[in-house]
């Protein structure tokens, strides 16, 4: 569904690829978030308690550069130049700010406990921005470019780049809390562009959104990424991201600056389900809006006759709509959330055009429908029956995998293999049980992968914290 409410409250022309997941961060409670956005003036830190739908300045003379909140509830950090970090225990209102400390990152996070703030992956503080605790960083290189901590106590993640490798992104991982870093993936994006992380609420829960707003999804401290939506944005807008309080929530800020500060307009998108579908609100609006054209459905495919509800989030002062669920040219619907039933197997590229009075849209989302005949095999699907898992995983000591064998075979082996694909240890196990303890023993922390020696056996992941 989509919402919008104008709240006219009120810097300089602004074209940034800001690609800056610091503009905005979530509170302590549901629905609470602060921003970075701009007033009539200028530029000030706003509070809203309703999931964005509408905001208050609560500071406009503070030379914010970013934020991070608190669990404390109340409690507001700022970072302005040269370095300096800022504390409030009043939700960031003006006069109530007290200098904390000096030499800080500019976007630094906030921790998973009351009064924990980390300053990049370099220290972090315990008390409140006070004191900071120094971390040795074993292992990292390069230039950084972004940092995250992870729902699970002393996990973080730091994107570095090497002036020498222009088309690649090394994302690295900690598993003590920023003392050793090790390789977790190397990405193909160029070092200039790149993506941003954001933890969600559970343990290894992350969301990660790339300069091409493509936005992804990761359950395995952010080893795997499902891909969850793209986006029809632009580098005339500043853009910043954020997990929400709750399971499936995430926040994107999106705030337009033009024609000298005569048109300025900040957009909250709030999803609740892993950001497929969004509301999206206006909680600051001044002159002409933008006009963008966004949509999305959570049924992107399935069989024959296969009925798909649309959700629309564009933005702009928007006149009419144009669906063409097909890309053949031809209007499908002209409402503002259509809902479509596909007759026909195949790929379907849909495009939404939006018009003003003065301009038009459009974004058109290739192959985005697959519909398939319910008669069809699937020659792709495995038919081994072979059932494999462990909890917990991520685990420090032991952990449990389970498993069914066919009922041709009454005995198997477990093969544990390292990162590198070096088979490690093998656990004997046969058809009389179905779960089998492991150890990690004297192993490091890591992702380590499993499978039973038998054709057509899944390959599990399985994580090692120490």
């Amino acid at each position: 569904m989509r919402k919008i409410s104008l709240i006219l409250l009120a810097v300089l022309f602004i074209s940034i690829n800001a690609f800056a997941d610091y503009c905005i961060t979530r509170g302590p409670d549901i629905g609470a978030i602060y921003f970075i956005g701009p007033t009539a003036t200028g530029e000030g830190i706003y509070r809203s308690t309703d999931f964005g739908e509408t905001a208050v300045c609560v500071d406009s003379t503070a030379n914010a550069m970013s934020i991070c909140a608190d669990k404390t509830p109340g409690v507001l950090y700022y970072f302005a130049m040269p370095e300096n970090l800022y504390y409030s225990n009043n939700y960031g209102q003006q006069g109530s700010w007290v200098f904390r400390n000096s030499g800080m990152h500019i976007g630094s996070n906030s921790g998973r406990n009351e009064g924990e703030i980390y300053d990049s992956f370099s220290k972090h503080s315990e008390d409140y921005g006070v004191n900071f605790i120094t971390h040795t960083a074993n292992g990292f290189f390069g230039s950084r470019k972004g940092v995250e901590i992870d729902n699970q106590d002393s996990v973080g993640y730091v994107t570095v780049t090497i002036y020498s490798i222009p088309d690649s992104i090394y994302l690295l991982i900690t598993y003590d809390n920023f003392e050793n870093l090790q390789i977790h993936k190397v990405l193909n994006y160029d070092q200039q562009n790149g993506f941003n992380i954001s933890r969600g609420v559970l343990e290894g829960e992350n969301f990660i959104i790339d300069s091409y707003f493509n936005l992804f999804y990761s359950t395995d401290y952010c080893y795997t990424w499902l891909k969850k939506n793209e986006f029809n944005f632009c580098e005339f807008y500043r853009f910043g991201s954020v997990g929400g309080r709750q399971e499936g929530e995430y926040y994107m800020m999106l705030t337009f600056i033009n024609m000298m500060g005569e048109n300025k307009h900040t957009y909250i998108f709030h999803s609740i389900d892993y950001g497929v579908t969004f509301d999206v609100f206006h909680p600051f609006s001044k002159g002409e809006e933008p006009l963008l054209s966004n949509f999305s459905t959570t049924t992107t495919e399935g069989t024959l006759p296969l009925e798909v509800q649309f959700c629309n989030y564009s933005i702009g002062d928007i006149q009419s709509y144009e669906w063409d669920f097909n890309n053949d040219g031809v209007i499908d619907s002209y409402e503002e959330e259509p809902e479509y039933t596909y007759e026909d197997t195949g790929y379907y590229s849909v495009k939404l055009t939006i018009y003003d009075s003065d301009e038009s849209n459009e974004f058109l989302r290739e192959n985005y429908i697959h519909v398939t005949n319910p008669n069809a095999v699937d020659e792709e699907t495995n038919h081994s029956g072979i059932i494999l898992n462990n909890k917990p995983n991520p685990f420090k000591i032991s952990t449990k995998i389970s498993y069914n064998l066919p009922q041709n075979i009454r005995e198997a082996e477990i093969e544990i293999y390292n990162i590198k694909g070096k088979l490690i240890e093998t656990i004997s196990v046969d058809s009389e049980s179905n779960s089998v303890d492991w150890y990690s023993k004297n192993l490091s922390s890591g992702i380590y992968f499993y499978r039973l020696n038998l054709k057509n056996s899944p390959v599990k992941k399985i994580i090692i914290i120490k």
